[in-house]
């Protein structure tokens, strides 16, 4: 197992500023962060590498898609444009050492049609991600998508619809991940959607309910840490909690108000409660 912090506790662009974080982090006994990739290019990144291979840190990241760069549009132009940016990202990710870059850029972000996803939007988004890990695997990176709650995107919602994505993507390159916050709201138990993902799960975000400390709130975990052991899952347990530090994020993932007393909250107890569950010490 290998435990992460995703840094958008902190900030969508990680610069100097966040670098003595990376030591902290190290020192509490992470094996990586998770880095968001918004913006930027591959060189932009390399000073970042240079800290994390001082810190003895992996990584994984996280990147989405904008309504110019949605896969499911039907405007080819901006589809175009959506492989254009994830093969940045995939160029971003090699000079970081990613081992997989995770989130929901199936579509975009916070854009609605106001009703669910119709056979060609789903075809668009595979076309466009089958480009993408076809140039993902020549970086040997992998790309799990991830589905969220119906209140912030309307492309995938489900374990079923991620397993119904992977297969018409049908790339090795191209796998799904777990979200303990998004199978609160739309599973009807985190067991059964584990189970669902389990032949194609590359990657696992532990985050609670409300998206503060792990362990804190209503996420069935006995279920979740139970099932993910249940089915062998070996690989990266990164938290994903939000806060108010910055006003564009808190404001992209809808948090109005404190989830938690301070990040070292998050970060520390959050580790302590996994390793708890999955019997590391």
């Amino acid at each position: 197992m290998k435990y992460g912090m995703n840094l958008l506790l902190w900030s969508g662009s990680i610069g100097p500023e966040h670098y003595p974080l990376l030591a902290k982090l190290k020192a509490v006994g992470f094996d990586g962060v998770e880095i968001p990739v918004f913006g930027g290019e591959p060189d932009d990144y390399k000073p970042l590498r240079a800290e994390l291979d001082k810190n003895g840190l992996k990584c994984t990241t996280v990147t989405i898609l904008t309504a110019e760069t949605n896969a499911v549009s039907p405007d080819a132009a901006v589809r175009a444009n959506a492989v254009e940016w994830l093969k940045k990202v995939v160029a971003i990710n090699h000079v970081l050492g990613s081992e997989t870059v995770c989130g929901p850029y199936h579509s975009a972000i916070g854009v609605f049609s106001g009703s669910g996803p119709t056979a060609d939007e789903k075809k668009r988004s595979a076309d466009v991600l089958r480009q993408a890990a076809e140039f993902a695997q020549q970086a040997d990176l992998m790309m799990a998508i991830e589905y969220l709650n119906r209140f912030e995107c309307y492309v995938l919602n489900t374990a079923v619809g991620a397993v119904e994505l992977v297969k018409m993507v049908d790339h090795p390159n191209f796998r799904t991940m777990f979200d303990t916050f998004h199978a609160h709201i739309e599973e009807k138990s985190q067991a059964a959607a584990i189970r669902t993902v389990k032949p194609v799960l590359a990657h696992v975000h532990i985050s609670e309910n409300d998206r503060g400390t792990p362990g804190t709130g209503q996420v069935n975990w006995d279920s979740a840490f139970g099932t993910l052991a249940e089915i062998g899952y070996d690989g990266w347990m990164v938290i994903e909690a939000f806060g108010r530090a910055l006003p564009d994020l808190a404001a992209a993932t809808k948090v109005w108000r404190d989830l938690f007393p301070s990040p070292e909250d998050v970060y520390e107890k959050g580790l302590a409660f996994m390793k708890s569950r999955t019997g590391k010490t």
